[in-house]
């Protein structure tokens, strides 16, 4: 559900509707607009606001919410990395368990400076063709 409530924004005129709007659009109840809508809020793929003069709540999708998004796990990635680094400290790189534990700080630790390097480049490639 959250992914047809995102195409749903994504592909909306204005990149922004009510949960009226879009439950109508999708023929789903409230409460799965609710959930659809809390999950990627949550996630920062959509953003809330008030329509002025209401107390309606209106859900945008930003232009640059994959790049906000990936941009957000940094913090998440080193706290995972911690947490690896704890296991492996734990049970030792000659234990089957620190063995698996140190692969995954591997990858975590490869994913973070490789997503590093690919939002620099985003940037740069944004801002050649879109002038931003």
């Amino acid at each position: 559900m959250p992914a047809r409530v995102f195409a749903a924004l994504l592909s909306s005129e204005r990149g922004a509707l009510t949960s009226a709007e879009l439950g109508e659009r999708l023929t789903i109840s409230p409460a799965a607009v609710s959930g659809a809508v809390r999950h990627l809020a949550q996630v920062n793929m959509i953003s809330r606001e008030r329509e002025p003069g209401s107390r309606r709540e209106r859900y945008r999708v930003q232009g640059d919410q994959w790049y906000s998004a990936l941009t957000g796990r940094d913090a998440m990635l080193r706290s995972w990395q911690a947490t690896l680094r704890e296991g492996v400290s734990h049970f030792g790189l000659e234990t089957p368990q620190g063995r698996r534990i140190n692969d995954t700080l591997e990858f975590f630790q490869f994913l973070e400076k490789e997503l590093g390097s690919l939002m620099e480049r985003w940037e740069t490639h944004r801002a050649q063709h879109h002038g931003r």
